[in-house]
């Protein structure tokens, strides 16, 4: 199950909040580094990184699901925030660019079909950048951060869930190697933390950040609608013969 999305909005609202926001925020900018005249979507509660594109984007939307609870984002001017069944997006087929998820693909029951609804609504060669807990990091293992809640992700889960779902992921990288502690200490010293872990690509990072994007076809659906209507095709077996009755026969 989501989180509430008042605990959500709490932990951005802390020090350790602030600090993960601009770790992750730093890492997802530099992938959508220039939305200028795109729509974007963030799915889950992806506010906290949704901001940066406002200026340049045609459109920001941040979608929050139905379990979770929505708050009103932005702040000021008109709301772009809605409360969403996930894998029914009040949105037209192929109309949004680029798609970013947080805390969201692992707190849903029904990771395929929310993944098979971000394909629906991405454009021809649109992007989807996926923000999900490590298995193997700390993060996953302590319920003090939105990240130890829900079901955390190998990569190569991930990867199979990619291609379960009709993407191709393009790029993949790791974030958050500092311990989820709330020392000042340890707060004052993540980001050297961080830039030693990336560079060293050191086990046990907390979340896993993955860039994909929409295939034009979707070759597994094709294949299963092909042998459906071969199962189902009309063919003519002559295997009862009729007896012969001559004419004038009672």
């Amino acid at each position: 199950m989501p989180l509430d999305v008042v605990d959500l909005r709490s932990f951005y609202h802390s020090p350790l909040g602030e600090v993960t926001r601009r770790l992750v925020g730093r890492i997802l900018r530099q992938r959508f580094s220039n939305c200028a005249g795109l729509s974007v979507v963030g799915i889950g509660y992806a506010t906290p990184y949704l901001g940066v594109y406002k200026p340049e984007a045609l459109r920001v939307l941040a979608f929050m699901p139905a379990e979770q609870g929505v708050v009103n984002w932005p702040s000021s001017g008109l709301s772009s925030s809605a409360l969403v069944e996930t894998h029914m997006m009040p949105l037209p087929d192929a109309c949004i660019d680029r798609v970013l998820v947080v805390h969201a693909l692992e707190g849903t029951e029904h990771p395929h079909e929310l993944l098979a609804e971000i394909w629906r609504i991405l454009t021809p060669g649109g992007r989807v950048l996926i923000v999900t807990p490590s298995r193997s990091g700390l993060w996953a293992r302590l319920d003090t951060t939105p990240f130890g809640h829900g079901q955390p992700y190998s990569r190569s889960q991930l990867h199979q869930l990619m291609r379960e779902t009709w993407f191709s992921p393009t790029h993949w990288t790791e974030a958050l190697y500092a311990p989820p502690f709330k020392g000042r200490m340890l707060l004052r010293s993540t980001l050297a933390i961080e830039r030693v872990g990336a560079f060293l690509s050191l086990p046990g990072a907390g979340i896993i950040i993955i860039e994909a994007m929409k295939q034009l076809y979707r070759p597994i659906m094709q294949r299963r609608l092909e042998r459906a209507q071969q199962r189902w095709a009309p063919v003519f077996r002559p295997n009862v013969i009729a007896p012969l009755v001559r004419v004038g026969d009672d």
